[in-house]
């Protein structure tokens, strides 16, 4: 019997995140790792402004204020949930003459100018996403970066072990029968939607902790 894929709706992932609220920065250590090496790899001493789609409680869009940012960058936080978008706020007040955080409407589109940003971030937003949703997004990033703009990103990925392939596809089992049950996302390649003819891949690695691989990527808008 084949299994059609159902994604999450807006609705759906705005229940989810509004339901886990702090919970969310208790983090596996695969997803903390992946988190690191987006720091370190993402060249944000350089940067002048940076978009972050889906910045959850914005914990770590304050480290990256706090520790890596020039002091001149600004910086704007997407999430589709209220309660994020409340918590964020709360965690980038110390920066509020230069960061803001808006409630997303809960569409890929973003809304801001074109080449208004340098570096676009998204942690674990494009294993929630359909196919034609994520090509938007990355349409979306290509148009809000500059050239020469850095693309951030981090998802599930299915790994590169026995272990982690078996749970991959366990996951991905249970998502396809209900995407609710592994809160909607469910491993991806990103780089494999990123063109070549747009992107050039600067870093991409898999980090795998207990058999749950994050896959963390950083490309160069061409």
């Amino acid at each position: 019997m084949t299994v059609t894929p159902r994604y999450i709706d807006f609705h759906q992932a705005q229940r989810i995140y509004d339901r886990i609220g702090r919970w969310q920065d208790t983090r596996p250590l695969t997803e903390r790792r992946a988190m690191d090496e987006i720091a370190w790899r993402g060249d944000f001493f350089n940067a002048a402004a940076v978009l972050e789609f889906g910045c959850g409680t914005g914990r770590f869009a304050a480290r990256l204020l706090e520790t890596k940012l020039p002091a001149g960058a600004a910086y704007l936080a997407l999430d589709v949930s209220p309660t994020m978008v409340g918590l964020a706020r709360e965690a980038l007040a110390p920066w509020g003459g230069r960061a803001r955080v808006e409630l997303s409407d809960g569409s890929t589109t973003l809304p801001v100018a074109d080449g208004e940003y340098d570096r676009f971030l998204s942690t674990y937003v494009f294993d929630l996403l359909s196919p034609a949703d994520s090509a938007w997004l990355l349409d979306e990033a290509y148009r809000a970066l500059r050239p020469g703009g850095l693309l951030t990103l981090a998802s599930l990925t299915p790994g590169s072990t026995p272990p982690s392939r078996a749970l991959a596809g366990l996951w991905k089992g249970l998502w396809r029968i209900d995407p609710r049950v592994v809160g909607g996302c469910r491993p991806v390649e990103l780089a494999a939607l990123a063109a070549p003819e747009r992107w050039r891949v600067r870093d991409r690695l898999t980090v795998t902790k207990l058999a749950l691989s994050s896959e963390v990527l950083v490309a160069e808008r061409l």
